[in-house]
């Protein structure tokens, strides 16, 4: 009974992660709202070495529409003007020497679809990943029906999985909805 709870236990655990994976897949996908996290991914030049944006300068967003990043030090200001030019990101920077300013175009209609249809991708694929922990549990239980445990325990087991299963896919049905209507806001 106790290998029993430890494959229930290591399941939830795997589900919470695929979850959570899931929801930063997601929201990495811009809602037309300006966000500091837009720029995560920009790598800036820094003393010769490649280094986060977020490590030389504080990224925030004033406004619904407007990223401002304050370098720690001026003289790397149009470098990092430079790294959001050539991250393929579509931003333009603008710099007044003392900050710089990133101004998000609002979504078209037909790019509001194609992101909508991004993150029916990332659902299905956090849900193809709960799935999948719940045959790999199911398996584990299986082998130890063969190894001599009570199949009652072993059905009711696998109950409790279908559980998880199902109340982690509705997490993430949950967390699609919620996104596709921010994506979808004018």
């Amino acid at each position: 009974m106790e290998e029993i709870n430890l494959y229930l236990d290591d399941a939830k655990d795997s589900m919470q992660k695929a979850l959570k994976h899931t929801e930063d897949e997601i929201s990495k996908i811009r809602a037309g709202k300006a966000m500091p996290s837009m720029l995560d991914g920009v790598m800036v030049e820094y003393y010769g070495t490649m280094t986060p944006l977020s490590q030389v300068a504080s990224v925030t967003t004033p406004d619904a529409r407007t990223i401002m990043i304050k370098p720690w030090e001026k003289k790397i200001i149009t470098g990092i003007e430079k790294a959001i030019r050539d991250s393929n990101l579509g931003f333009n920077p603008s710099n007044d020497s003392e900050v710089i300013r990133v101004n998000i175009p609002p979504l078209t209609e037909e790019r509001r679809k194609i992101l909508v249809k991004q993150v029916k991708v990332e659902g299905e694929n956090g849900k193809v990943r709960i799935r999948n922990i719940r045959k790999e549990t199911n398996e584990e239980l299986r082998k130890l029906l063969k190894d001599g445990a009570s199949e009652d325990e072993v059905k009711k087991a696998e109950e409790k999985v279908q559980g998880l299963t199902n109340d982690f896919i509705a997490k993430i049905d949950s967390l699609l909805t919620k996104k596709e209507a921010e994506i979808m806001t004018v």
